[in-house]
């Protein structure tokens, strides 16, 4: 019997690496995944050309922005990864782009212990699609929600925001381009935060052990921390200038090229944000040191059901003409 375009497709590309033995060599219609007496956490989120990635994005970047951006959301949520589930929409069959992606892919895969365990190849007449729906495992209960930050509680972030909406920027040939011209590194570490997200996995067993609350940041600092508080029923006053930036994207809102604003509505960021009980926070800042994870405190969780306030150096609230940024 002759194997079809999409039989081989997935021979060739994908069955070398789902080598977990809950893909079932990629021979069988669906994939195991054993609980190993935890609760198993599900995520998913879809990468679209044009809208998540530009058309001449090299493949390995694609493929790893694909699973890394929802390898953050299980970070998020205490959880260690477990495997994911792959689904490629493609105009064409081409060796040359899938050769590079399914090889990043795996890097991935392996580099984080999320090993691939199936999913579905189609064609399309539109921009390439990749969506992926990935699993991980977290002690029985002790998933961490959105809705758990109380009076008090410590709002921190990880790692550095805003990065990533500057490098697209820089893609786009902007102003950021522009006043970044010859300093090749910054071009590159902010291009790179664009392209390829650093989830923060080696901190969901901290996050777990002190967060009361947490979700990634893919939309937007002000838009997500207005999500969490909402979850939670409480609001938060940050202090904007102690928002931790790198120092490419401090240069640049020094000399006023860009605003903070739109640094902390921008999105793709793919840091942890989360609420710390103040009791708690010298004892999570000191594990998050040891798993090598910067972590910031940027403000407060306070009573009420207001939209979290951004003050500035003198108090004053920073007027925000957006929270985040959206599909639709």
């Amino acid at each position: 019997m002759t194997a079809s375009g999409e039989d081989s497709l997935i021979a060739r590309y994908f069955k070398p690496i789902a080598t977990d033995p809950g893909a079932f060599s990629l021979d069988d219609d669906a994939a195991l995944l054993k609980a190993m007496g935890a609760d198993i956490v599900v995520t998913t989120d879809a990468i679209v050309e044009g809208v998540h990635f530009l058309s001449g994005d090299p493949p390995e970047t694609i493929a790893r922005k694909a699973l890394r951006v929802n390898l953050s959301d299980l970070a998020a949520k205490g959880a260690a990864p477990a495997g994911f589930v792959l689904t490629l929409a493609l105009r064409a069959a081409d060796d040359a782009w899938l050769r590079p992606f399914a090889a990043a892919l795996g890097d991935d895969a392996k580099s984080y212990a999320c090993p691939l365990l199936g999913g579905d190849t189609v064609s399309t007449p539109g921009p390439l699609t990749i969506s992926i729906t990935a699993f991980g495992r977290v002690p029985a209960n002790k998933v961490v929600h959105r809705s758990g930050a109380q009076r008090g509680d410590r709002v921190v972030v990880t790692g550095t925001i805003g990065d990533a909406v500057l490098g697209l920027d820089i893609l786009k040939g902007g102003a950021v381009a522009s006043a970044l011209a010859g300093d090749d590194a910054a071009l590159q570490l902010l291009v790179g935060r664009y392209r390829v997200p650093q989830p923060r996995n080696a901190l969901a067993a901290v996050i777990r052990a002190h967060a009361s609350a947490a979700m990634d940041v893919s939309d937007g600092l002000a838009g997500d921390l207005t999500k969490l508080c909402a979850a939670s029923g409480v609001s938060a006053a940050i202090h904007a200038p102690g928002i931790p930036l790198s120092r490419p994207a401090a240069t640049l809102v020094a000399n006023r090229t860009v605003g903070i604003d739109r640094l902390i509505t921008g999105g793709d960021d793919y840091e942890i944000l989360c609420t710390i009980p103040d009791a708690e926070f010298e004892a999570f800042a000191r594990d998050a040191r040891k798993a090598g994870v910067a972590v910031t405190a940027i403000g407060a969780v306070i009573a009420g059901n207001a939209i979290p306030s951004f003050l500035d150096a003198h108090g004053r609230e920073l007027a925000l003409k957006r929270r985040s940024w959206s599909h639709f």
